[in-house]
């Protein structure tokens, strides 16, 4: 099963940082936040990745090409009239990543419209490139394909809010709307599971995946939640980078379940 993640956006409320580099690209421990969400996929065996791209797509591509030259010991031998790079000791995942330029104006929808056919027919995970969470990605898909319907989501209950979701008995998503500040509901917190039927809930590029298209499933009962009582937080603001950089550096970070 494939792995979307959503990488495109401008992160305006994290300006600080997000001026030189994409907001996915804003780093925890020395590494982009988008490294650790792969990393949580990659513990589950999900290793093959799809990045829809947007702003500053070139510093994702280049931090990818260099990836292998950066987490390895090398030798560069120009005795023999020769650049020969000599290889001895690596650090490298066993990823398999495509970096898709989805435009720099596309909403969250039509960024997952536009990687349609490197997907395929199957179901895939999709999450966005700003959150971690220790949410357990199996059973995530294993309730999925327990209930039948086009697309599940991850819930958790939190104060900040994202989009508001009204879950009946059966774990079924009732409605689904923007947040507001009064809201103290389940929220989505990502970490998707879409079937190929997804794509026929979004018109283009000007489609926010967040409002039409979970309002529609929800309303046809197609959009279901998996809540989870663990860790999740995203990474909005300053503010948020700090705690999460907090939590790396002590050893306590729950997202994190490989070792170094």
């Amino acid at each position: 099963m494939k792995v979307v993640l959503l990488a495109g956006g401008f992160g305006t409320r994290i300006s600080e940082e997000s001026i030189s580099k994409p907001k996915p690209m804003i780093e925890i421990g020395g590494m982009p936040i988008l490294w650790h969400i792969m990393k949580s996929f990659s513990c589950y065996g999900f290793n093959d990745f799809v990045i829809c791209a947007g702003y500053k797509q070139e510093y994702i591509k280049e931090w990818f090409s260099n990836y292998f030259l950066h987490n390895s010991d090398i030798t560069f031998d120009y005795t023999r009239g020769n650049n020969e790079l000599i290889v001895h000791h690596k650090k490298i995942e066993p990823w398999k990543v495509t970096i898709i330029d989805t435009g720099l104006n596309t909403m969250t929808g039509g960024r997952i419209k536009r990687i349609r056919e490197y997907v395929g027919d199957e179901a895939f995970l999709m999450t966005y490139g700003d959150g971690v969470c220790d949410v357990d990605v199996n059973k995530l898909i294993e309730f999925h394909r327990s209930h039948g319907k086009t697309a599940t989501l991850t819930a958790v209950m939190l104060e900040q809010q994202k989009g508001v979701l009204d879950i009946g008995g059966d774990n079924a998503v009732k409605s689904f709307r923007e947040k507001n500040k009064y809201d103290g509901a389940p929220i989505n917190a990502g970490f998707m599971v879409l079937n190929k039927e997804i794509f026929d809930y979004i018109d283009g590029d000007q489609t926010v995946f967040e409002k039409e298209p979970l309002e529609k499933l929800a309303k046809r009962g197609e959009l279901m939640s998996y809540m989870h009582k663990g860790f999740w937080q995203c990474m909005d603001n300053m503010r948020e980078k700090e705690f999460l950089e907090k939590l790396y550096s002590s050893g306590n970070a729950p997202w994190k379940k490989w070792k170094d």
